[in-house]
């Protein structure tokens, strides 16, 4: 599974041949995980901590058309290369 990017210890990754709605998944601490829909952030499993799904939450907004690419690009089995971090 692809890491699209990292940041204050979240883990954004994409899955290559997967099932729709477009969507992340994000590891945080190890032991929390979400699958997050890209096109409005919706939970779709899992849950994180507040504060970081907030921070996601906003990474997506900022980043929702490189994700979409980046989907496109995975679900062709191709690299979605790397998206930047919030800061």
């Amino acid at each position: 599974m692809p890491e699209l990017c990292r940041f204050y210890g979240i883990i954004i990754k994409i899955q290559s041949r997967e099932h729709l709605p477009p969507h992340i998944h994000v590891w945080y601490a190890g032991h929390d995980s979400a699958t997050i829909r890209i096109r409005d952030g919706t939970v779709l499993r899992g849950k994180l901590p507040k504060p970081q799904l907030s921070c996601v939450l906003a990474w997506i907004r900022l980043h929702q058309d490189e994700l979409m690419d980046a989907w496109d690009l995975a679900s062709r089995r191709m690299d979605p290369g790397k998206i930047d971090p919030l800061e």
